[in-house]
């Protein structure tokens, strides 16, 4: 089949979204994680290629709650959750309870492209990682109150792309929430709540309250809302609207339709978060309030 190519591919990363403003150099990162992967989308690479690229570069900064800045349960270990999507034919793959790994994302790649399955966790996930030799990482300990949420000003990472053949593709990455059980998975590593892509309709990273987001299948209802004719911004409205109204939860999402229309969406005060598409360009850490 002959690829259809796009004349104008695009990006968009997040760094999570809540009530504190992020730090300059945590925008100054996913400026340069925008500027990494599109520049790949320009040379024609692989919507999925870029957004792991982008997801990599945000979990080995240690400035987000994702892979080397990662939060630590209450045993005080750090337990990693990822996944990503390839809007081609709904390939996925994802990890949860993770240990010891810098870069996740790259293990729930291995999951979709070398195994049958969608999802491994904890001790199998681990040895797949060391089977393909990703990057091992040992998390140092964390005192009770730097490990507290008030003080912490990190967050889920994401990243949506669309390149120059019409494919879209998602990848989720995070450490979890400030006070978890051992053993917590939220919306990060699940496909339909925390990450979806479809080439019939668009590709979606969430960031938030995961329990509402998984709760409401967040990514999966903007990605049909799309496919029924919705843009980014009216689908990610109704579905965020939808959400406070029967769960009272809050969230963030960065969208992108197979158009290459976006959409930068959050309830909360603040979402670090950036894009890329043609010329049009911007980082920040306020866009479309959802009320």
């Amino acid at each position: 089949m002959a690829r259809r190519t796009v004349k104008q591919p695009a990006i968009l990363v997040h760094g999570g979204c809540g009530v504190k403003r992020p730090t300059a150099r945590q925008l100054h990162i996913i400026r340069l994680a925008v500027r990494t992967s599109y520049a790949l989308l320009h040379r024609g690479a692989p919507a999925l290629d870029a957004v792991e690229a982008a997801v990599v570069l945000l979990e080995r900064s240690g400035r987000f709650n994702a892979g080397k800045g990662a939060k630590r349960q209450q045993d005080g270990i750090a337990r990693l959750d990822a996944s990503i999507m390839d809007g081609r034919v709904l390939s996925a793959g994802a990890v949860a309870g993770l240990e010891g790994i810098l870069t996740p994302v790259r293990v729930a790649r291995a999951v979709m492209e070398q195994t049958p399955h969608v999802m491994l966790v904890g001790a199998q996930a681990r040895k797949l990682a060391r089977r393909f030799k990703i990057e091992a990482y040992h998390f140092p300990p964390m005192s009770q109150r730097r490990s507290s949420p008030t003080m912490s000003k990190l967050g889920t990472v994401g990243a949506v792309a669309l390149d120059r053949f019409g494919h879209v593709a998602a990848a989720t990455s995070t450490g979890g929430i400030g006070i978890m059980l051992p053993g917590r998975v939220g919306d990060s590593p699940l496909i339909g709540a925390g990450t979806y892509a479809d080439d019939r309709s668009g590709a979606v990273s969430m960031t938030g309250e995961g329990e509402a987001i998984t709760r409401a299948g967040l990514a999966r209802e903007i990605c049909l809302l799309m496919e029924q004719g919705a843009s980014p911004l009216q689908a990610g409205r109704l579905a965020l609207r939808r959400m406070r109204s029967r769960i009272d939860g809050h969230a963030g999402a960065i969208i992108l339709s197979r158009t290459g229309a976006i959409a930068l969406l959050h309830t909360t005060p603040y979402m670090a978060a950036g894009y890329q598409a043609g010329k049009s360009e911007k980082s920040g850490d306020r866009f479309q309030t959802v009320k």
